[in-house]
């Protein structure tokens, strides 16, 4: 699993784009699942098809797809799975939300609970470089981030319903089970990339099943820094 900056990788050197497309080729996966909701998917993969750009709104916000996943489609061999169980309604919810509880001075002891959560998360993230892909892939920087966020749930789930933290995680699990669960027993190599943060989410329910090994990524990190 690689844990993505998203937008990040447009301005770091040590997780750039073509650090990403790199791990890539390394990694050489059969099966790509993506943090893409499947009904964006069709219309995205249509439109670079057609014309080798992709407008998709929802897809066109994640640079690690639009400089590394699209190009790379045509040099390696792997299916797309999408997996996000994302929606815009959802979102938008969410952001409403939160913006009116930050403002409700009835809810001033939550929103000060959850920003000194943030801010204890923050601190511990910074025991190692935001953009450092060696980092991302610890458990160490998803138990700093799990601070967040388990506050976050606690405070906000039960209101934000299937746009909570826990609920968006559970659908994009059910995602990436199917997908998983679809090519069973095949011997082949599946990449899953979502924004960093879920990483931690995906590689507990990830480390129940008997039937797949899970890859470290520095062994790959190791490889690119050797061919360098």
């Amino acid at each position: 699993m690689l844990g993505m900056i998203h937008s990040g990788h447009e301005t770091s050197e040590t997780f750039s784009l073509e650090v990403v497309r790199d791990l890539v080729r390394e990694i050489d996966p059969d099966y790509w699942l993506t943090e893409i909701p499947p009904n964006r998917w069709d219309r995205a993969w249509a439109e670079f098809e057609a014309t080798g750009t992709v407008e998709e709104p929802r897809v066109r916000r994640f640079p690690e797809y639009m400089e590394g996943l699209f190009p790379l489609s045509r040099e390696l061999d792997f299916e797309v799975i999408p997996t996000a169980g994302w929606t815009e309604p959802m979102s938008d919810f969410r952001a409403a939300y939160l913006d009116a509880y930050s403002r409700d001075p009835d809810r001033a002891e939550g929103w000060a609970e959850y920003r000194a959560a943030a801010e204890a998360s923050a601190e511990a993230l910074a025991a190692g470089a935001a953009d450092d892909p060696r980092w991302i892939h610890t458990d160490a920087y998803d138990e700093a981030y799990d601070i967040r966020m388990r506050t976050y749930a606690r405070l906000f789930d039960a209101d934000l319903g299937p746009g909570g933290w826990d609920a968006i995680n559970a659908s994009h699990w059910a995602y990436i089970e199917e997908g998983l669960n679809r090519h069973r027993g095949e011997g082949v190599r599946f990449l899953l990339t979502y924004g960093a943060g879920h990483k931690g989410p995906f590689l507990r329910e990830l480390r129940k099943r008997d039937d797949i090994v899970l890859l470290e990524v520095g062994p790959f990190l190791d490889r690119l820094a050797a061919g360098r």
